[in-house]
């Protein structure tokens, strides 16, 4: 039972994290000695190379990552083509807003204000060329999320400081960033910037159509 609890923190752990993960670092979050991380580590490669399964592990000498599963790439391509197509979500727009407010900042701290993961969504805005991610200089192997300049190009400002309430958001979101609160960060940051992400990145489509 100790060994299968152990593979299901690890397993949450990696899932939730979404960059690789150093072997050390694990024993010491899960208060395990390695020996057992390892063994949990093998146990949940095992497991995941069941062909029912979308994720797996790469292990890189004493780092690993879980991943989707390269055989089903074609299926993520396609949903982020379709992604891609289409205009700015409500959770793309949520996202958007807590990096604009907040960044830069981990992927972790955008899941704990959100509520669920959004590597997916991070891609995605990656992608549209509307934020950026880079090496975080404190942590080896992890990387920060600050929006880009084409973001403050599509909703019509010069910085980050002539956003809505700047300073008064920014001081709202960072306060979700505590443990102790538990309850979801008010949304009105987030609608009012996501309707001017949204209008700017419609008129950045429009002119690109009559360009061409």
């Amino acid at each position: 039972m100790q060994d299968n609890l152990l593979e299901a923190k690890l397993e949450a752990l990696l899932f939730v994290y979404g960059e690789a993960f150093k072997i050390k670092t694990l024993a010491e979050k899960l208060d395990a000695p390695e020996t057992a991380i390892k063994e949990a580590i093998n146990q949940l490669k095992k497991d995941l190379d069941a062909e029912n399964r979308g994720l797996s592990l790469i292990i890189l000498d004493d780092r690993i990552e879980l991943v989707t599963k390269p055989s089903l790439s074609y299926l993520i391509q396609k949903v982020i083509k379709d992604e891609f197509d289409s205009d700015l979500t409500a959770a793309s727009l949520e996202t958007l807003a807590i990096i604009a407010y907040l960044g830069p900042c981990s992927r972790a701290e955008i899941d704990y204000i959100r509520g669920v993961n959004s590597s997916f969504i991070l891609r995605n805005l990656a992608i549209r060329g509307l934020v950026e991610r880079k090496i975080d200089s404190h942590r080896a192997n992890a990387f920060i999320y600050n929006v880009s300049f084409d973001f403050l190009k599509h909703i019509g400002v010069d910085s980050l400081q002539s956003l809505p309430d700047y300073g008064k958001y920014r001081d709202l979101v960072n306060s979700f960033i505590n443990p102790v609160r538990d309850r979801p960060a008010e949304n009105t940051a987030t609608t009012a910037l996501g309707q001017s992400v949204s209008n700017g990145v419609k008129k950045e489509n429009e002119v690109s159509e009559k360009k061409s």
